[in-house]
């Protein structure tokens, strides 16, 4: 979830001003939180809630009107303050990156013993999508991230074993292995580089056209604050670009200390407090 929000955080000042290039300050006076962390503190709440359709309905509506000049695209602003509770088939990558807090409830270990993803969460995560981002695309962007996510927490975290040894000490493999899944299970195109994304990558609010580039982003990675630095450099919708590739990396690598500081520094007590509350749940699981 914190991956996402420092993903949102340092590409708030690029969205509208992008550059291309990965040599930029991390942190900047002038830099700010979005609809992206507003929306992915909603879902935390509403997963710690229950994670029923009403649980996201109700917190999405509550922060949208609490942050209303936090961002919002026109559609997904206007559901915020209207009293209809109906999805609208939004394919924007909204859905995307605000998953986060879905994959983190995954169990690593039922998988580990099962080989099979566990149903409820899995549902669950579809349920934090379709509340707006109902179209098919807007539902494949948040499992493909959330099962990104998802498969750092299970190979990174140790939990798949070769000959008795987790693969973890191979992260090459590791990467190989999600990237061959999300392209298997959602046919993404994830055989471009960066070097080729860059040159004439433009804006762009959809699921398909922002997804596979974040999760490109970590995959030529080498750590969490190169993963930022890949993000913000491709251009496009950046702030979102970061939080979805953010997300992923956090599950991967952890966040180094001074970067989380810094990142909490720019949030409001509300925010802060959801993710406080995030964190000590999450360690309960």
């Amino acid at each position: 979830m914190l991956g996402a929000i420092i993903g949102d955080i340092v590409g708030s000042v690029y969205e509208f001003n992008n550059i291309k290039t990965k040599d930029f300050p991390l942190f900047r006076d002038d830099c700010f939180f979005t609809d992206d962390t507003v929306m992915t503190c909603a879902v935390a709440e509403a997963i710690m809630n229950g994670g029923e359709e009403d649980d996201f309905i109700d917190a999405m509506k509550k922060y949208g009107r609490m942050y209303p000049d936090s961002g919002f695209g026109g559609r997904f602003g206007a559901w915020v303050l209207s009293d209809d509770r109906k999805p609208y088939n939004s394919y924007g990558n909204g859905s995307a990156m605000r998953v986060s807090p879905c994959a983190w409830v995954w169990d690593c270990g039922f998988t580990a013993r099962t080989g099979i993803y566990p149903g409820n969460a899995y549902d669950m995560t579809k349920l934090s999508a379709k509340v707006t981002h109902n179209h098919p695309e807007g539902v494949k962007g948040a499992l493909a991230t959330a099962d990104a996510i998802f498969l750092c927490r299970f190979y990174f975290g140790g939990y798949c074993l070769e000959g008795g040894k987790p693969i973890n000490s191979n992260p090459a493999e590791c990467k190989l292995r999600i990237k061959e899944h999300i392209e298997e299970e959602y046919g993404y195109d994830l055989s471009k580089t960066l070097d080729e994304i860059r040159p004439t990558y433009r804006f762009n609010e959809t699921c398909q056209e922002t997804v596979p580039q974040a999760i490109i982003a970590f995959l030529e990675s080498t750590d969490f604050e190169d993963a930022i630095r890949n993000a913000i450099s491709i251009g496009g919708d950046s702030d979102t670009l970061a939080a979805i590739t953010g997300s992923i990396a956090e599950a991967a690598y952890g966040i180094p200390e001074q970067i989380r500081e810094k990142a909490i520094s720019y949030l409001d007590e509300p925010l802060k407090s959801v993710l406080t509350k995030w964190e000590a749940e999450i360690k309960q699981v």
